[in-house]
């Protein structure tokens, strides 16, 4: 089983910055990609960046230039960097991770999710 432990979430004025961290543990043997997904109120949860195990990385429109993502594999840890945050981004952030025991087969396990907030 794999655990993953969001940190970071929280209140913060439209022009702020937050950075969210993501730690995975438990049997892990690789893991793919990792990434961060949002929900806010009455919408979808929507894809807002993730990043592959050779650091490739993929962001939705609406994040571009002010959201980065990274990772630290030896950590087996993602982060996302938020800059100039807008009201527009608040919603519940979800790490996202694809992980094998085994080498074989990935699994998909998320995070607990954690409030942002941007409000002033």
């Amino acid at each position: 089983q794999v655990q993953l432990v969001e940190s970071g979430g929280g209140l913060v004025q439209p022009g702020g910055s937050l950075r969210l961290s993501c730690a995975a543990s438990g049997s892990i043997f690789s893991i793919n990609a990792m990434g961060w997904y949002r929900q806010a109120p009455g919408k979808q949860r929507e894809l807002v960046a993730d990043i592959n195990s050779g650091g490739s990385t993929n962001y939705a429109d609406s994040v571009k230039g002010r959201f980065t993502i990274s990772r630290d594999n030896a950590k087996n840890t993602v982060y996302l960097q938020m800059n100039s945050l807008k009201p527009e981004d608040t919603a519940v952030y979800y790490c996202h991770t694809l992980v094998s025991s085994n080498g074989l087969i990935y699994y998909h396990y998320w995070g607990q999710g954690t409030q942002v907030t941007v409000s002033s």
